[in-house]
């Protein structure tokens, strides 16, 4: 399925509890998901073609939707690979011993460690340095690296070679990069579960928030998880339903396809949860002997005498009687929590390539488990990309005109090779700033309202009762109630209070701003965009967008200049 980030993964999670994400996903599922995906699912099957074509065939008027579709697809795919080019620069370096992001490395003189790297901590050295070599600001581009810039160009060889003969040899590929993830899916969980700390983690994922299902961004993103889990608005899913036998039951497909997709990211979100359990315990029991070790060699201590168990009680009774010395050392006692840690908000990059990387540095055989991790991800990445680039591919196979001058592999080859040329701003220096720009805005908002168009073009403008014939021409089976109140008004009406709850949630937030990685402090600053970017935020949500009236506004046109040509001379 095309998707965003971690498309079988969990889902996103912040300082809301699991179980508080959880109470909107399933309800997003049941309303929005599930409904959507049978309507891509049938369209596709009974249209017979990609998104351009589907929805031309539902109305001449609505060839804007499927441009839309095939745009967010493009915009997925200028960025998306780039995290399967981070994936191979871990896996490669995943074969040293000990990890690169396990040490900070030494400083020029050798006398001590990089001052940046003891700032932070070795896996954000590694990967906002070592990986990224990240710039101060969005402002200053820095040049292309060539080590992610190789890595890019072999991702997306991998992603040419597995559409080189079309849509057959791209399914036999998904097969492979769908299953085999579960394998490791389950390794991991066991290992997981092992892991001292990992109960603190799931005791985290299942403890309910309830004060958090009254914020709406809890369900944005919900929604926005399930759309794109499921692939939602892309284009792909009509695409790859396009190649159905009429006969198929599509709804069977799309019941099975949502428990399944949700059913992996609650699977994958405990394996996650028992890690970041793991993480957070580890990292919570440094501080505590840090601040043990500092008290014992100030005080004079004897060793073993202050423990975890006393520390509170023994720091009260140090500040009493001696607050003096105590005042001293006081500025340098870290305030260590472990509810702290497992608050610290995680998602994104930041989830697969610190916070994994950093608890796989601190298991036995982290090497194994390194190459285990990052081939995992590289085949959910691999699986996402196959399915966005044949949301693209599909509309221009199916078009008479670029087909009769170019082969398939021609045209999967120039695909490819222009995503990958675009690609390459995301390997400078600034490239992670315009990888989280695209990653925010090419695709939310656009999604919700291609998939509303979808909705309403179906049920009001091809007709619900004619599609319902369609499907019983085609299936054998009639439409339920559920699947007509879904369509007809519930989906709609949620994607409309989605729209003004996203457009709110901007407008509320002011100028819109990112996280810039400081060296010197070692630690990411907020920052406001500056007016380029800005346009550009505004040129990519337009650009898909605008496609929909844009297409309807030149069927018209063209209609009314072939009706003025066609008039007779009086």
């Amino acid at each position: 399925m095309a998707g965003g980030f971690f498309t079988l993964g969990p889902p996103a999670f912040s300082d809301v509890s699991m179980w508080s994400f959880l109470v909107p996903y399933i309800i997003m599922l049941v309303v929005e998901g599930m409904p959507l995906l049978y309507l891509e699912l049938a369209v596709g099957q009974r249209m017979r073609q990609g998104s351009i074509g589907a929805w031309r065939t539902v109305s001449p008027y609505l060839s804007g939707v499927g441009v839309a579709s095939v745009v967010v697809s493009f915009f997925l795919c200028m960025y998306y690979n780039v995290v399967n080019a981070w994936a191979f620069w871990y896996l490669f370096h995943s074969f040293q011993d000990p990890l690169p992001w396990s040490v900070c490395p030494l400083n020029g003189n050798r006398t001590g460690y990089i001052e940046e790297c003891e700032k932070a901590s070795s896996t954000q050295y590694f990967w906002y340095r070592k990986t990224l070599n990240i710039s101060p600001s969005i402002q200053e581009s820095g040049a292309v690296q060539w080590e992610p810039a190789l890595c890019l160009i072999l991702a997306w060889l991998v992603v040419y070679l597995c559409i080189l003969r079309g849509t057959e040899s791209t399914g036999r590929v998904v097969y492979f990069t769908a299953l085999l993830p579960y394998c490791v899916l389950i390794i991991y969980l066991v290992r997981g579960l092992t892991l001292h700390g990992a109960t603190n983690g799931l005791a985290y994922m299942f403890t309910p928030k309830m004060e958090q299902l009254a914020n709406p961004k809890a369900w944005i993103n919900a929604a926005t998880q399930i759309f794109f889990s499921l692939g939602l608005g892309f284009g792909s899913l009509i695409a790859f339903a396009s190649y159905n036998e009429p006969s198929n039951n599509c709804q069977k497909h799309a019941i099975i396809v949502s428990i399944i997709n949700s059913s992996t990211s609650i699977f994958a979100s405990i394996v996650t949860f028992s890690i970041y359990g793991f993480k957070a315990t580890f990292n919570y029991e440094s501080c505590l002997n840090k601040v043990i070790l500092l008290l014992t060699n100030s005080f004079d201590l004897e060793d073993g005498f202050l423990t975890a168990n006393n520390l509170e009680q023994v720091k009260d009774y140090l500040a009493s009687a001696y607050p003096s010395k105590y005042s001293e050392v006081f500025p340098q006692i870290k305030n260590c929590s472990l509810e702290t840690e497992l608050e610290t908000a995680v998602q994104g990059t930041g989830l697969a390539f610190i916070v994994y990387t950093e608890a796989i540095k601190n298991m036995e055989v982290s090497q194994l488990w390194s190459v285990l991790y990052f081939f995992m991800l590289l085949l959910l990445g691999i699986g996402s990309m196959l399915g966005n680039t044949a949301a693209i591919l599909t509309p221009l196979t199916d078009s008479k005109v670029i087909s009769s001058y170019l082969p398939k592999e021609a045209i999967s080859g120039l695909v490819c090779l222009a995503n990958c040329a675009i690609g390459m701003l995301f390997t400078m220096e600034a490239g992670s700033y315009w990888f989280d720009i695209f990653n925010d805005y090419a695709a939310t908002l656009s999604l919700l309202l291609i998939v509303l168009a979808e909705t309403v073009a179906v049920c009001y403008l091809y007709g619900l009762s004619r599609f319902e014939s369609d499907l019983k021409a085609m299936t054998g089976r009639a439409l339920n109630w559920y699947w007509k109140a879904m369509w007809g008004g519930v989906s709609p009406l949620l994607i409309i209070s989605l729209f003004i709850f996203y457009l709110s949630d901007y407008i509320s937030t002011g100028t819109l701003r990112y996280q810039a990685w400081d060296a010197a402090q070692g630690q990411l600053v907020t920052k406001d965009y500056p007016p380029h970017a800005l346009a550009v935020i505004g040129l990519l949500v337009a650009a898909s967008t605008m496609c929909i009236p844009l297409g309807a506004l030149g069927t018209l046109i063209t209609r009314r200049l072939k009706r003025g040509d066609t008039a007779p001379v009086a």
